[in-house]
């Protein structure tokens, strides 16, 4: 038969005192008010800790199949919260009932072999220093501390604590959420805290996130200038939303700096870690109203509620503390106290744990609870796999208990729930995969608060459900707070950060013409893509409308009915020279020229329609080289007709060498070789780089241009300026001859329509370099339409005008009168 087995735990509770005190009939001093207030807080908080030993205990002793035919035990001890009393427990447990007297065991019956606690990893670490010179292994069920884990000073200490190892990832993604990206921290003066820093300082830069301050709570909070510094730092910055990290013990300085000053706009998101209320007076409470809690997945157990029906002073009397937790409770007496001048109304028979406030009591296992129950479930399984594969090994710890430090590496290697040896073993402290509640504290008039889950958290899978209309927010916030640095930049505005400061803190300006930004906060504008364009607004790309200069448009009608018109109008000149062909004032001016610059301008109007209408590959190449070529065509025509009027007055003599000079042949070679010269100037700028086709994305925003590029500028310049060589020339002759008598004389017309030729085509090249798209062909059109109209007047109007209107002047007797007044 197996031997009956008690093991040792350690719950650091705050009431003994005040049990005591009961029982002796001692009497209340007023300076002991604010303790007795302070240990009933404890006491009423963590009961759940004794009850939950219990529980775990029962359970695993009704279990068969779970260390059978063994009995666990446990063994209750106090430390009042305090590092001496820890020590002095510890050395008391060593040494059995009565005097502590180290390295001496008086308690033949002793049997414990593992210790858990304690509360905090201040407690643990005085228990630590002592147990682990008899290598004692210690559970400890407090808030995972980094300093624990380091096993060459604490190598018999395993914590049951989570690691909070994705806390820093649980926060940002609560942050990302609610769009928090400006956030003050508090941390813990200590290394926990340090890591719990850099970590989420890390995490926060790769989301964006800007920490507004970072304090660390130390004795410095003590001075008061420090003080002084402290709060001015947290109150004058813009971040609404603070982060604290810690634990009671590390955050105690900034608990009591919350009871005597509130911070009014700012609100707390906390871990489980820190119990707030532990140094909070029932008054205080309220000030975290609103604040959101990152608590670790409750574990439910099944049978827990069952269990709280059956626990009652009446039927645990041995229970010491069960009865001044109930009292307390219930502010009532089960039993009359002598030697106390207070009075107590009786407790109700029927009370039970279902009766208690949550506030006092939660039906659920708490986080530090769930610890003491994985670990007493632990050390059970640890026993059960080592009763099961070395018994031998078993025997030797009951034997002689202060061998249990062999137990440790099963410690550290047994799951506490499944009861399974791990592959891994170690102290957790790599990132496990965890799950965190979001709680709201919510506090109530007439002393009451409560934490309501209103979400949860899977930071490893960056998985964040929360209910925000289940929220209680502090009361300096109506709705959802912000905590921002600089307002967002809306859609068409970009980020600019300002130099020396976070990236959170940034200007917003507009992005620059032809880019956009479609979302919020973004840190370039972006181009759209060449069949699209900006909106007005800067925020979108919208489709652009394929275009050109159409027969359709205003524009198109208006210059294609200018050259129609300007074409039959020249037809309709030549055909009055034509029917008037034997009149002398045709006659008189070379009517073989004027028939051929009649035709040439008839092509120059009609050329213009080439510009008109969806480019083509082909009218790209035609359009630049008809147009040169018809013009130079006109234009020497009026060449050889200066040259003509020139020579027609120097030849008046009899037998001069002038007059085979009249003959029409060489006017008509003269007409052949200036155009053979620009044909020839033609042919190069289309064998080296002719014109093409393209789609123009840059002249219009909201169109897509189709027109023809002219290609080699230089050879069109060339073209043009070849042009402008014979206009400058006819010109010249002309007006050299403006005064020669006015019979046969057409050289001042010849004057008045070059200089409008010059002066058009000459306003043309700035205006052609300045426009883009539709405006610089329908440029080119007017030129053409206003050049050979200006040629078309200026030369035939004052002859129409003669053959049509005045034919009494056009006799050879009125020509002799005029030219011999």
């Amino acid at each position: 038969m197996q031997p009956d087995c008690r093991y040792f735990v350690i719950l650091r509770t705050y009431y003994m005192t005040i049990l005591k005190c009961k029982q002796s009939g001692c009497d209340v001093q007023e300076n002991d008010t604010f303790s007795l207030m302070f240990f009933k807080i404890y006491m009423l908080k963590h009961y759940q800790h004794f009850l939950t030993v219990q529980f775990a205990v029962d359970e695993i002793n009704k279990d068969p199949h779970l260390l059978p035919n063994v009995t666990l035990g446990y063994q209750l001890l106090n430390n009042f919260h305090e590092s001496r009393l820890a020590v002095e427990n510890s050395l008391m447990w060593l040494s059995g009932k009565g005097p502590t007297i180290p390295n001496y065991s008086c308690d033949r019956q002793h049997k414990s072999m593992v210790v858990i606690g304690g509360m905090s990893s201040t407690l643990s670490m005085a228990m630590a220093t002592l147990l682990g010179l008899y290598k004692v292994p210690q559970l400890s069920y407090g808030s995972f501390d980094l300093l624990l884990s380091d096993e060459f000073q604490y190598p018999y200490v395993h914590q049951l604590g989570s690691r909070e190892s994705t806390l820093h990832l649980a926060a940002v993604q609560l942050m990302l959420h609610f769009g928090w990206t400006w956030v003050g921290l508090i941390i813990s003066y200590d290394l926990t805290g340090e890591q719990f820093f850099m970590h989420l300082k890390e995490e926060m830069a790769w989301n964006g996130l800007c920490l507004a301050f970072t304090e660390q709570v130390s004795e410095k909070i003590k001075d008061y200038d420090y003080y002084i510094k402290f709060l001015a730092r947290i109150l004058g910055s813009s971040s609404n939303v603070i982060f604290v990290y810690g634990n009671t013990d590390s955050l105690k300085y900034f608990s009591e700096l919350l009871m005597i000053f509130e911070f009014y706009g700012k609100m707390f998101v906390i871990s489980a870690s820190w119990d707030f209320s532990a140094y909070s007076t029932d008054e205080m409470m309220s000030n975290f109203h609103g604040t959101l809690i990152f608590s670790h997945f409750k574990r439910e157990i099944p049978g827990f509620t069952d269990f709280l029906k059956s626990v009652h002073p009446l039927a645990n009397p041995e229970d010491i503390f069960l009865t001044s937790y109930w009292e307390l409770a219930f502010n009532c007496l089960l039993s009359e106290v002598k030697n106390l001048n207070l009075t107590y109304r009786q407790c109700r028979d029927r009370l039970t744990f279902a009766d208690v406030p949550p506030i006092y009591f939660d039906k659920t296992i708490m986080e530090l609870s769930s610890n003491i129950y994985n670990g007493v479930y632990l050390l059970a399984h640890t026993l059960h796999q080592m009763l099961q594969t070395e018994a031998k090994v078993l025997s030797e710890f009951l034997a002689y208990p202060l061998l249990s430090w062999k137990l440790l590496h099963f410690l550290k290697c047994i799951n506490p729930v499944t009861g399974i040896k791990d592959a891994l073993c170690g102290d957790g402290s790599s990132m496990t995969a965890e799950t965190y509640d979001i709680l709201n504290f919510r506090s109530f008039p007439d002393k009451i608060w409560s934490e309501v889950k209103v979400g949860e958290v899977i930071p490893q899978e960056k998985v964040l459900s929360i209910n925000e209309e289940d929220i209680d927010w502090p009361e300096d916030f109506p709705q959802i707070p912000s905590s921002i640095c600089s307002v967002a930049c809306g859609p068409g505005f970009r980020k600019q950060f300002r130099e020396g400061r976070p990236i959170c803190c940034f200007d917003c300006t507009s992005c620059p013409d032809g880019k956009i930004s479609n979302k919020t906060d973004a840190e370039q504008c972006r181009q759209c893509p060449e069949d699209q364009y900006p909106s007005k607004e800067k925020d979108r790309c919208l489709p652009r409308t394929v275009t050109y200069l159409a027969y359709e448009e205003t524009l198109g009608m208006i210059l294609a009915s200018s050259a129609f018109c300007f074409s039959i109008l020249t037809n309709f000149v030549l055909g009055v020279f034509v029917m008037h062909r034997d009149t002398p004032i045709v006659k008189a001016n070379n009517c073989s020229l004027s028939y051929i610059l009649l035709i040439s301008l008839t092509l120059c109007f009609l050329s213009s329609l080439l510009f008109i209408g969806r480019p083509t590959p082909a009218i790209c190449i035609l359009r630049q080289t008809t147009f040169a070529i018809v013009f130079t065509v006109a234009i020497a025509s009026i060449l050889a007709k200066t040259i003509t009027v020139v020579v027609a007055f120097r030849a008046t003599k009899p037998g001069s060498q002038l007059r085979r000079w009249l003959r029409p042949a060489v006017s008509h070679a003269l007409i052949f070789l200036c155009t053979l010269i620009q044909m020839c100037l033609c042919s190069i700028w289309l064998g080296t780089y002719p014109p093409f086709f393209e789609m123009d994305t840059h002249s219009e925003a909201s169109f897509i241009v189709i027109q023809c590029n002219e290609g080699s500028l230089v050879a069109f310049y060339c073209v043009l300026g070849y042009m402008g060589f014979l206009a400058l020339v006819s010109f010249t002759l002309a007006f050299l001859a403006r005064n020669l008598p006015d019979t046969f004389n057409e050289a001042k017309y010849l004057t008045f329509s070059m200089l409008v030729f010059c002066s058009v085509w000459i306003s043309f090249l700035p205006t052609y370099q300045s426009t883009k798209g539709k405006a610089m062909v329908a440029m080119e059109i007017f030129s053409i339409l206003v050049s050979s109209a200006g040629i078309l007047i200026c030369i035939f109007a004052p002859k129409c005008y003669v053959i049509l209107l005045r034919p009494d002047r056009n006799t050879l007797q009125i020509l002799k009168i005029k030219a011999n007044p």
